[in-house]
């Protein structure tokens, strides 16, 4: 009898049950469906006395009975309806689920219908999609912190002008950055190193100043990049190989650089074939798109100058330092600017000058100059390098070496005697994101011995065994809540995440189709790890806001990347990216600041037909979506690469191909 009850009551009840499985909440269903079966129907059905050929009921009997069988049909009419009531509420039909669009490219797997799990009460699946609008072409080459009619509204004084300077939250442009009339997708690397097209980056001011510098040549609708330079005239190769003649660049010892002042970055551009990697950068000034050329040559860099505050890195992070002609006043304001050199070079560095006031008793004439300025230019660089207890290693020509001491020990005890500048005591070292600077030398960690030699902060292995070795700070502990074992596994994931990365991004995939990436959370560089063998560099971000004050380590690993605030704009041109990544960068920043100001951001310094991959909840993900389909951006969720299980997903997005209409139009 209780078999047969429960036969009768799953085919009262099987209506609902299927409803429930359209909406895909088969098990959700199923939970309440015994509950409700056990607590009501169970018990009715239970004690029904079902008419038999063997027994007469009695009227009494026959009235319980009916009672119980009016009981059961309410209630299962009353499930019926809330079963139709939670359908109609955002179920997915068999029509809805064949006009599901399947348009991103290469990828087989099918699309999470998340939308009914992730629709809160008050949203509606019908609301119009809401297209956020193109900006004017006079803004595309917009840099938002660095707009030069804002900048003219702070001091000239040490260049604070040209320093960031960005706008308030009710200035801030929401609308999409055009691409200028006739933008290509640049010229694959290493070929992009010698030459650009000429309508990504419509400027000639620099083939006329700096034509006989060899810098840049324009011919029909290319620009070409013969490697020249201020100073080094036979091109940018053969002004290498003479610094290699003073310190070894091929033993792996040395892995970064930074250039100061790099006009379009000949000299990051030819060092990158020597395993070398070089963050270049200089403002925006009268020199006309000089860091847009170095990008679109597909060369690392970024907008910066320095003024005062200080450089978005953290300390102990190059292992050389390089200023060509770079006409920042070294000697001047006690040697502020050679204090922050001295701050971002590793133990053992080297800074490294050419140009004025280097061999001044050739050169003085042509620098149009007299000999007492300039004597008295090298003079002060050559006495604040003293007072930093850098030695001079060579002077040969227009080249000039210093390098930076393994460590403090020596230089603590002449402080008695020099004076300045003091140790700095308040801030900490690797703090740089509006940070003033300060007419103090950053103290390196303390060593154990008293040799020279010991590098203050642990020694670092040569590259490329530099990039999977523990990195000192992590080695040390001086990282809070970082272990060896976090770095070791950290680097296994992100090998596992970026192949399954490329089975869904067939571009990501294709040798040669991206080159400049970006990686907005980049914690310990295990993404840009595991791209290392492939023809890119990533530029690995810090926020600001993040737990743990994390880019040394990238640093140490032989990677670069910079600090950012992501409710700002970043300091590069529009179209500096062929590739995004975002781990967890909403969630980080959900209460901070809009998620249509991030998304924005991302789209102006994203190239067309460039890709983006978001990690993040799915809430957060969904919620992502609805306004990236109002930017022109294609996109779909995936499953995590442990499974379908996991609540943190994965947003694959392209963003298409536009840009500003012709001039007659």
């Amino acid at each position: 009898m209780g078999m047969l009850t429960r036969i009768v009551a799953s085919y009262i009840l099987f209506p609902l049950q299927k409803q429930y499985t359209i909406h895909l909440r088969f098990l959700h269903f199923s939970y309440h469906y015994n509950i409700l079966f056990n607590l009501f129907l169970w018990p009715v059905m239970a004690n029904y006395r079902w008419p038999s050929k063997l027994s007469k009921l009695s009227p009494r009997a026959k009235q319980t009975n009916l009672y119980g069988v009016i009981i059961v049909t309410v209630l299962c009419a009353a499930s019926y309806s809330v079963g139709i009531w939670k359908n109609s509420r955002g179920g997915i039909s068999r029509a809805s689920l064949n006009s599901l669009p399947c348009t991103f490219p290469n990828i087989t797997s099918p699309i999470l219908p998340f939308t009914p799990r992730h629709t809160s009460p008050s949203e509606t699946t019908t609301a119009r999609l809401v297209q956020i609008p193109s900006c004017g072409v006079e803004f595309s080459e917009y840099t938002p912190c660095e707009s030069v009619s804002r900048s003219l509204s702070f001091p000239r004084d040490r260049l604070i002008y040209r320093e960031r300077h960005c706008p308030s939250k009710d200035e801030i442009l929401r609308c999409r950055i055009p691409a200028p009339y006739g933008y290509s997708v640049p010229f694959r690397w290493p070929e992009s190193r010698d030459v650009a097209w000429f309508a990504n980056v419509p400027h000639t001011e620099l083939t006329v100043e700096k034509k006989n510098q060899n810098w840049v040549r324009y011919e029909k609708d290319r620009f070409l990049f013969p490697g020249g330079g201020t100073m080094f005239p036979r091109g940018a190769d053969a002004y290498i190989g003479e610094i290699g003649r003073l310190i070894n660049l091929k033993d792996g010892s040395v892995r970064t650089a930074i250039d100061t002042g790099c006009g379009v970055a000949s000299f990051g551009a030819y060092l990158i074939s020597r395993n070398i990697v070089t963050m270049s950068f200089a403002p925006r000034d009268t020199h006309e798109a000089q860091v847009q050329f170095a990008l679109e040559r597909g060369v690392p860099a970024i907008l910066g100058v320095l003024a005062s505050i200080r450089l978005p890195f953290p300390a102990r992070a190059f292992d050389i330092a390089h200023c060509s002609r770079c006409l920042i006043p070294w000697g001047q304001y006690n040697g502020t600017y050679l204090i922050e050199v001295d701050r971002v070079l590793r133990p053992g560095g080297y800074w490294i000058l050419s140009g004025p006031p280097i061999n001044w008793q050739r050169q003085w004439r042509g620098w149009e100059r007299t000999k007492d300025d300039l004597n008295s230019e090298q003079s002060q660089i050559e006495r604040v390098a003293r007072s930093l207890c850098w030695k001079k290693l060579a002077q040969r020509e227009d080249l000039a070496v210093w390098q930076k001491p393994t460590n403090h020990i020596h230089c603590k005890r002449n402080r008695i005697a020099l004076r300045r500048p003091p140790f700095c005591h308040r801030t900490q070292p690797d703090h740089a994101w509006y940070t003033k600077l300060e007419q103090c030398l950053t103290a390196l960690p303390e060593v154990t011995g008293t040799e020279i030699k010991e590098v203050a902060g642990g020694k670092l292995a040569r590259w490329p065994e530099r990039l999977n070795a523990v990195p000192p700070r992590i080695k040390s502990g001086s990282l809070q809540g970082i272990t060896v074992d976090d770095f070791v596994s950290n680097t296994e994931t992100w090998q596992t995440r970026v192949s399954y990365y490329k089975i869904f991004d067939q571009q990501l995939a294709e040798t040669g189709r991206y080159r400049n990436l970006l990686d907005m959370n980049a914690y310990l560089g295990g993404f840009a790890s595991a791209l290392v063998d492939d023809p890119v560099w990533v530029m690995n971000v810090v926020p600001v806001e993040a737990s743990v004050n994390t880019l040394g380590v990238i640093y140490e690993r032989g990677l670069i990347g910079t600090y950012q605030n992501w409710c700002e704009a970043m300091s590069t041109y529009p179209r500096t990216y062929d590739f995004i990544h975002a781990d967890s960068v909403f969630s980080l920043y959900k209460h901070r600041c809009d998620m249509e100001d991030i998304l924005l951001e991302m789209d102006r310094i994203l190239r067309p037909k460039g890709s983006v991959i978001i990690r993040d909840d799915i809430d957060v993900l969904t919620k992502v979506k609805k306004v990236t389909d109002g930017m022109q951006w294609e996109g779909r969720i995936g499953d995590h690469e442990k499974g379908p299980l996991e609540r943190e997903k994965i947003l694959f997005l392209v963003k298409e191909y536009w840009t500003a209409p012709a001039p007659d139009q």
